[in-house]
């Protein structure tokens, strides 16, 4: 006969390769208690005057009234930003973009034991820093081009710009390498790649929000203001109509706001396109004046916001034409996208959290959570208003190409100018007193 000797296994410390939360934990298995140490949990930071006004109310329809009289209060306020202008909304994106950062980097610095990790929080810090003065090196270079010009230092850092920002995260790269501790190893790439993905999502795509801005505020204001509208509505319709659960990400979410959403944004922002495209104010490109050291927004405005006339289909009998802003079609594209794709953003972010087992990202804003929590699906859209102006309205952009020529040396540009004379000439486009002047 044979006999089978089993011995009883012993989980040893080397087996926790793939354990998030630290060093030599164990062995860990699916989403376990031990999978995802304990988080600080957030605390109720809701106004003493609000929770007294309201506290005869049930917990159910006292979230509501703070919530709506918080986003009352945002919606407010972000339309007084508006009214301050360009600059204003640049520093909020800023502002906004570290206090996201801070708040991941945070729930990382807590889930995964980084109290005793050498130079993390320095490190995290600096790489901001980093990219962001990459990317703002970058809008400096295309879009300020005058003020460059005039400026001796920042034709130096402007020509050298790439070099310097990879010489500075080269810089942290090696500040890393050099603080790793043997018994920290993996714990330490960890939060390195914590930092990275949190840079790539944060900063990269609050870059592509100012790109819009450029562009014209009403491709900055009307993406934000309709994934507000998205979520309003989605909550109110889940609130008062809700009762097919929609996601296991988020178990609040149902049907009936999802779609009563997407109808309620495809309509306002129909109409918000309609009543933006009437001012110069808001469809001119954002553009620095270097005679007045002012961002201008005057333009003649382009055909996507002058009234057209469009047919509609056979089908409709009693208007065969309508007229409409160009834009307003293309608001549809966004609140579409908004409606239904927007939110995957939140469902990301509701995985993330639930991963870790928290409930906001922080407790910044009454009844929402963190600004994290307000702008998951707000970064989503960002990127894609951006990839939609690049594929189908952006086209050459002569003060871009002017800026850019500014900054050429004087030879540069005179041979420039000669080749474009010479086109224009072949096409017969220049006067005749230019063409005897040649």
């Amino acid at each position: 006969t044979c006999k089978l000797r089993v011995r009883a296994y012993t989980p040893h410390a080397s087996d926790a390769v793939l354990a998030f939360p630290g060093e030599g934990e164990g062995e860990m298995e699916g989403d376990s208690k031990a999978d995802t140490p304990d988080v600080p949990p957030s605390t109720d930071n809701t106004p003493q005057c609000l929770n007294k006004a309201l506290e005869g109310l049930s917990s159910r329809w006292k979230n509501w009234w703070i919530r709506g009289i918080l986003s009352l209060t945002m919606i407010i306020g972000f339309f007084l930003i508006i009214y301050l202008g360009p600059i204003m909304l640049i520093l909020v994106v800023m502002g906004v973009q570290i206090k996201c950062f801070h708040e991941i980097i945070t729930i990382g610095y807590r889930v995964y034991h980084s109290y005793d990790l050498p130079w993390f929080r320095t490190l995290s810090w600096y790489f901001l820093i980093c990219v962001n003065y990459f990317f703002y090196g970058e809008t400096v270079a295309d879009y300020f081009g005058a003020l460059v010009q005039r400026e001796e230092p920042l034709q130096f850092l402007v020509r050298y710009h790439r070099f310097i920002s990879f010489a500075l995260y080269l810089a942290g790269f090696c500040m890393f390498v050099l603080s790793l501790v043997k018994k920290h190893y993996r714990l330490q790439f960890y939060m390195f790649a914590w930092t990275h993905v949190t840079l790539l999502i944060v900063v990269t795509q609050s870059h592509l929000v100012i790109q819009n801005l450029f562009e014209g505020m009403i491709w900055f204001i009307v993406p934000i203001s309709i994934v507000i509208c998205n979520d309003i509505m989605a909550y109110l319709f889940g609130f008062f109509f809700g009762r097919t659960p929609l996601i296991k990400l988020s178990p609040k979410k149902t049907w009936e706001g999802f779609i009563g959403g997407f109808f309620a944004t495809v309509v306002f922002s129909f109409f918000f396109a309609y009543l933006l495209s009437q001012y110069q104010y808001f469809v001119c490109p954002v553009e620095y004046n270097s005679e007045t050291n002012r961002f201008a927004v005057e333009c003649e405005p382009s055909n996507l916001f002058m009234i057209q006339e469009y047919t509609l289909p056979a089908v409709v009998q009693n208007a065969k034409t309508v007229n409409l802003y160009p834009f307003q079609i293309h608001s549809i594209a966004l609140s579409t996208f908004a409606s239904l794709i927007g939110p995957f953003g939140g469902f990301f972010a509701s995985g993330f959290k639930r991963a870790f087992k928290i409930k906001d990202f922080a407790d910044t804003i009454p009844g929402h959570g963190g600004i994290m929590d307000r702008f998951d699906c707000q970064y989503l859209m960002a990127t894609f208003v951006h990839v939609y102006i690049t594929s189908f309205i952006r086209g050459p952009n002569p003060s871009k190409v002017l800026q850019q020529l500014l900054v050429l040396q004087p030879e540069q540009q005179l041979s420039i100018f000669n080749t474009l004379r010479n086109h224009l000439g072949e096409k017969g486009m220049l006067p005749p007193a230019v063409e005897e002047a040649q």
